[in-house]
């Protein structure tokens, strides 16, 4: 089924109407006080903040994606060279209450140059938001210092969840009259997580076929499950899973983490700055000591986090890396974890395991000009139009 964008009538009782302020009457309207809002350009300032970004994402919205050491590993990674444009607010006592990880790009729109303001993001940052004590007072606060900057047309932000604090931005630009819209983007299945593996397993459908495939596979050899977590003996064990990945489709759409040299740092990086704080979880199962397919990720607040997986396509029919899932559930459980977070996109392999998924979107907001008004126009109203109507030309040949 088409997505569709969603607009004004789209959002309905998410963003409530009522009259339509000035722009600057939108921005300083029930104000209790102002937020020193300061923009952080390079990385040594963006690293003086990491105890108080940290402190911030832990007591607001304590998710690994937000916090100071992965977005560092991610600018390092895939954005050595960006010109950040990182927001910082702070409250009357010098606190830190809001950031917004931003970074200025010239993008383009249906072939059109435009200057952009971005989320810190691409598809291996999995999840972004703004990150704030008072979402609304933030968001108002960072629009009011954006509308007083010429330099940009357009702010864009990826993969923020439903109902994330980042959509106080879209309210206090829908209040200013700036033109805006949000787009679908990743339905991202996630699995809560019983107490005990006995109550996971009573009436799962995939239980005995998986069985099955299970016995099938030790028929083989030997099948071991391996869980890497420290830093001794990790360079090697990553170049196993990477290898890997490379064997299999990937490598033919050029996607593999070992096929760009930026992948392989960051996932590189970022295992190691997950290993020396105890969040690392990589799996592997094996046959006779040789990896059939591993999982990725980390394990973070209660949660675990399943960024990359992998599996021997030679192996298929006994479906290794179903197996190797089965297997990390039961240990999740045993470790007292309450979700297994899929990530990424809605597939079939994830829907094998809940019918829970977070929905994310890409929100814009347009400076409030004819480019503004036209760019806006062309991505919610135009491109959605044009894009039914030549579906429509297609089914009736």
């Amino acid at each position: 089924m088409e997505e569709s964008p969603i607009t004004d009538a789209a959002l309905g009782d998410r963003v409530p109407s009522r009259p339509r302020p000035t722009a600057v009457e939108a921005v300083t309207r029930g104000r209790v006080e102002p937020l020193r809002v300061e923009e952080i350009r390079g990385l040594p300032a963006f690293d003086a903040l990491a105890a108080e970004w940290n402190a911030l994402v832990k007591r607001v919205d304590d998710q690994v994606f937000y916090r100071h050491e992965f977005v560092r590993c991610w600018i390092e990674s895939f954005a050595p060279g960006a010109a950040l444009r990182i927001l910082a607010a702070r409250n009357a006592m010098g606190t830190l209450v809001a950031v917004l990880g931003l970074q200025e790009e010239q993008g383009h729109q249906y072939g059109v140059p435009v200057r952009q303001l971005s989320s810190l993001t691409n598809k291996h940052s999995c999840r972004f938001d703004l990150v704030a004590d008072e979402p609304k007072r933030a968001a108002v606060a960072f629009l009011s210092h954006l509308m007083g900057d010429p330099s940009w047309e357009v702010l864009r932000l990826s993969d923020v969840p439903e109902g994330g604090a980042a959509w106080e931005l879209l309210h206090a630009a829908r209040g200013a009259g700036m033109p805006w819209g949000a787009w679908p983007s990743a339905r991202s299945p996630y699995l809560v997580l019983p107490s005990t593996v006995a109550a996971w397993t009573k009436g799962r459908s995939n239980a005995k076929p998986l069985r099955r495939r299970r016995r099938r596979l030790e028929e083989k050899g030997r099948v071991e499950v391996e869980r890497v977590s420290g830093v001794e003996g990790l360079d090697p064990k990553l170049e196993e899973a990477f290898t890997l990945e490379q064997s299999g489709w990937k490598a033919q759409e050029g996607t593999a983490i070992a096929q760009a040299q930026h992948r392989r740092v960051f996932y590189t990086g970022l295992a190691r700055t997950a290993a020396e704080r105890g969040w690392l979880g990589l799996y592997f199962l094996r046959l006779d000591a040789r990896p059939i397919a591993f999982q990725y990720g980390l394990q973070y607040a209660g949660r675990y986090l399943a960024m990359k997986p992998g599996y021997d396509e030679a192996l298929a029919e006994v479906s290794p890396g179903q197996l190797l899932t089965e297997s990390l559930v039961q240990d999740c459980i045993a470790r007292g974890l309450n979700e297994l977070d899929l990530l990424g996109d809605d597939a079939p392999y994830k829907r094998e395991w809940t019918e829970h998924a977070r929905q994310h979107h890409w929100l814009f907001i347009y400076r409030d000009t004819w480019m503004g008004q036209t760019l806006q126009r062309s991505k919610f109203r135009w491109a959605p139009v044009a894009k039914r109507m030549v579906g429509r030309w297609v089914r009736r040949r």
